[in-house]
């Protein structure tokens, strides 16, 4: 087998292999062992009639396809694998024949999607914005709520009118013109005033109610509402309240600072105050490359194939899928829902895809421009913080590290050291936030 490869249009190859008439007898044959079983003929048992009896009747091309499938996937990898370091492939080839082809000139044609190489105008000297986010006292004082919130306790109400954080078990019944409509009316619902879950209008009518009386709440449904009939119209609920529920917040002391692993308000506030800042590091230096690459995109181009977009879209349905799985939902339902395929939802996410491909690439381009490297000393010493974090020793670490780990590492101390660069190398303007 001998081959020919170059750069072909839009960011693919073409890769013209010629077989010997030795190996296209030799992938014919066994073409004919692994397919005889398929054909019979008068006179001989299904399996085993000679190559040349099968022709004789079928036609002489009988096995043709299945030798072209043998001799191209038998050779395809080898390619592949001497090409690796100069072209990486990212799609399955489309394949065809030589126009010349025969037995004796077998020569076929691949032309596959590769890795294209980005265009960058400028990557230094540019304004980009440095995102800051602070933590304040206030910031704190809410996340502390937040977690009172989910301890709290639950209480019935008697003795007073429903109020913003209630939650109003009622009886609704809506009308359009005077007659109750679809999907309007419910017994026994369980209403948490505040949380805006109905339309504009509702929960605020629902305030003030009294135990046991009747209200007539009028509202009007949005004009993007989903219900075409409903959009835009002016409708009344007649509303019963049945039973009010209050939430009470635990109080900050002993009990409560015990539940959240702490022995005081101040050591509380000291943790969530750590944990926030955190967060805030992260956010900020997230959306701070996110500034530096979309700024740097303005100028960068790149023929990104169909074939890497769309692998890229299908790894964002397959997050969304993740996501609904955590919620307890099926992706078909909510595809369902949507009135989307899961292709036609797949095709939502290529303009995301194209981004994010871009912003991949001018990664790789500038470490490459820049000959950014991570040292040996580097990779061990993160190692180490690793195996430190799991409580173990780095040489215990190790042996139970996946082999693709050690190339992560390395991958992720490049990237750091290439926002540094970029951070060094181009007018950053400070955004608090």
């Amino acid at each position: 087998m001998k081959y020919k490869i170059k750069p072909d249009e839009k960011s693919t190859v073409k890769i013209t292999i010629t077989f010997t008439p030795e190996e296209w007898a030799e992938a014919n044959n066994k073409a004919y062992v692994q397919n005889r079983h398929r054909y019979g003929v008068n006179g001989f048992r299904k399996g085993k009639v000679p190559k040349h009896v099968l022709e004789l009747n079928y036609g002489k091309g009988l096995f043709f396809e299945e030798t072209l499938n043998i001799l191209f996937s038998e050779n395809y990898p080898e390619i592949v694998k001497k090409e690796e370091k100069k072209y990486t492939f990212v799609g399955d080839p489309s394949l065809s024949l030589d126009e010349d082809f025969s037995e004796e000139n077998a020569t076929l044609i691949a032309v596959v999607p590769v890795k294209p190489d980005v265009a960058i105008e400028n990557y230094k000297g540019i304004k980009i914005k440095k995102v800051e986010y602070t933590v304040t006292d206030d910031d704190v004082d809410k996340d502390i709520n937040v977690v009172r919130e989910q301890l709290a306790t639950k209480a019935e109400v008697k003795d007073r009118p429903a109020k913003e954080g209630d939650i109003a078990t009622i009886d609704f019944v809506g009308k359009l013109d005077g007659k109750e409509f679809d999907g309007g009316s419910a017994d026994g619902y369980d209403l948490p005033l505040g949380s805006h879950t109905f339309i504009p209008g509702f929960e605020e009518g629902v305030v003030g109610m009294n135990l046991g009386e009747k209200r007539d709440i009028p509202v009007t449904f949005p004009e993007d509402y989903a219900e075409e009939s409903l959009k835009g119209k002016p409708v009344i609920f007649e509303v019963t309240l049945h039973k009010l529920t209050e939430k009470i917040l635990p109080e900050l002391n002993e009990e409560f600072f015990k539940k959240v692993g702490s022995s005081s308000l101040e050591e509380y506030k000291g943790k969530v105050r750590e944990r926030l800042e955190r967060t805030a590091k992260n956010r900020s230096l997230n959306e701070t490359e996110d500034n530096i690459l979309t700024e740097i995109a303005k100028t960068a181009s790149a023929e990104i194939p169909q074939a890497m977009i769309d692998r890229q879209c299908e790894e964002e349905v397959n997050r969304m899928e993740y996501r609904l799985m955590g919620q307890g939902l099926r992706m078909e339902d909510y595809l369902q829902y949507i009135g989307k395929t899961r292709e036609e939802y797949s095709k939502t996410f290529e303009e995301q895809a194209k981004t994010i491909i871009l912003h991949q690439l001018i990664i790789e381009k500038i470490i490459e421009l820049e000959n950014i490297t991570a040292s040996e000393e580097e990779i061990e010493e993160k190692i180490a913080e690793q195996a430190k974090s799991v409580g173990k020793e780095p040489e215990e670490y190790k042996k139970t590290m996946d082999p693709r780990q050690r190339m992560y590492i390395e991958s992720d101390i490049k990237v750091t050291k290439l926002f540094d660069f970029l951070q060094a190398n181009n007018e950053m303007t400070v955004e608090e936030k």
